[in-house]
């Protein structure tokens, strides 16, 4: 075999290109910054949400943002605050019990590294109940076989508290520490009779089980609501419209304000980018057209009821923006 020699004249300029390129190669792939939104179960509201959102705010070679499934709020505002994720998606109650270690979580230190990127949108408490059992009132589970969502997840905490309401413990009822899509299933099967669920209407696991289950909603009545709010003050009287799910009755039910939060950690001068970037046209309608919750988030409601103090970088925005002084 015989092999042409390459002269000298053209090699360097061969191996310079070569580093060159490389050397470009290598600069580009350590100048681009990766920040992580933790959401949800796949099945649930904030994993599409979570996506979308991500893929409106990247900049290729520049700004690399993902969406990280978890097991929900809990999941999220512990990675957050122990540096584990750069942010995450909470219920405002959650996020503002680990911030000031009240509520649900005084036996836990305080996060006080937490902050506010954004309110978002409601998200609505769900109790499925199949119909067939007869029941109308969230008493009217006891001893009945009841998903309650994973440890971990804000939905949890919301279940055990809308229970007490009502009179009933753990102990009062058939717990399953599942998530949405695996209640889908027990529904379908017919080993679960009942499950909350804590999201945005509509819901893609309610309406999956609507489809070919039936079932009913249970209302929460306003002495309920009153009583509750009285100790989650973060609780907003809510109603799910009739036929926001096939065949379902609508019921007066809570909502809960999905939060975006950061930590101190986060660099002011990208978190304020991330933050003018999620109120521009262009990510808002992405946003709607991922979810219905999306035409929610607006930049007038998005100061409202914080909870935890806003991050710098958002706060700088949103003085621009006219919307805190």
């Amino acid at each position: 075999m015989k092999y042409k020699f390459v002269s000298g004249k053209f090699f360097p300029r061969i191996v310079f290109l070569g580093l060159s390129l490389a050397l470009f190669s290598t600069t580009s792939a350590q100048a681009e910054q990766l920040f992580r939104i933790g959401t949800g179960a796949v099945s649930g509201t904030y994993h599409p949400f979570g996506k979308a959102l991500a893929l409106a705010l990247s900049e290729p070679g520049v700004l690399s943002v993902t969406a990280q499934s978890s097991n929900g709020s809990i999941a999220n505002v512990s990675a957050v605050g122990s540096g584990d994720l750069e942010s995450g998606f909470s219920q405002a109650d959650v996020a503002t019990w680990y911030y000031s270690g009240t509520g649900m979580v005084r036996a836990r230190s305080k996060l006080e590294k937490l902050r506010l990127i954004a309110n978002l949108y409601p998200e609505s408490v769900h109790v499925v109940v199949r119909r067939s059992l007869g029941v109308s009132s969230i008493a009217g589970l006891k001893g009945k076989h009841i998903g309650m969502d994973e440890p971990g997840s804000g939905v949890l905490v919301n279940a055990r508290q809308i229970l007490a309401a009502h009179g009933l413990t753990e102990r009062d009822i058939k717990p399953a520490y599942i998530k949405g899509e695996q209640a889908v299933a027990k529904m379908k099967d017919g080993s679960l009779d009942a499950f909350f669920f804590v999201g945005g209407v509509p819901s893609s696991v309610v309406a999956q089980v609507a489809a070919s289950v039936d079932v009913d909603l249970l209302p929460i009545t306003d002495e309920k609501i009153t009583a509750l709010r009285a100790t989650s003050p973060f609780f907003a009287p809510h109603i799910i419209a009739t036929d926001a799910y096939k065949g379902v009755n609508g019921v007066q039910t809570l909502a809960v304000g999905a939060q975006w939060v950061t930590s101190t950690n986060a660099d002011e001068a990208l978190v304020y980018k991330l933050t003018k970037k999620l109120f521009s046209p262009e990510t808002l309608k992405q946003l709607e057209l991922a979810h219905s919750n999306g035409k929610l988030v607006q930049l007038k409601t998005t100061t409202n009821s914080l909870g935890i103090p806003l991050h710098p970088g958002a706060e700088r925005f949103y003085k621009e923006a006219g919307i805190v002084k």
